[in-house]
């Protein structure tokens, strides 16, 4: 085996060593916020409203996590196209509910 193999061996080594600890540490960020917001309600640490921004806050971080984590979206440069995705793709279901909210809260003060 010549030496540029084995370079390239160690580099395709490293790098499944690397995606395999990222993997792993998602995957423990993703179960301590998910813990975390069914322990504050389970335990009922606060009062309801209080509870609520605490269990969106952290559905909010953990959705940083799977982007960072699993989707392998972040700021640099190959991932910014991902990144025009994502956003494209929230504006586009917010707009979706935001309109089916509208439409259903007119529909209700219609029934009233």
């Amino acid at each position: 085996m010549s030496a540029s193999n084995q370079l390239a061996d160690r580099d395709v080594a490293a790098r499944r060593a690397r995606a395999r600890r990222d993997y792993v540490v998602g995957l423990a960020l993703a179960l301590v916020l998910t813990c975390a917001a069914f322990a504050a309600v389970a335990w009922n640490l606060a009062a309801p409203r209080a509870l609520l921004d605490m269990v969106f806050l952290l559905g909010l971080v953990q959705m940083l996590v799977h982007f960072r984590y699993f989707l392998h979206v972040d700021l640099r440069a190959p991932s910014r196209d991902k990144l025009q995705l994502l956003a494209f793709s929230l504006v586009i279901v917010l707009l979706m509910v935001g309109g089916t909210l509208v439409i259903l809260t007119d529909l209700r003060a219609r029934m009233m």
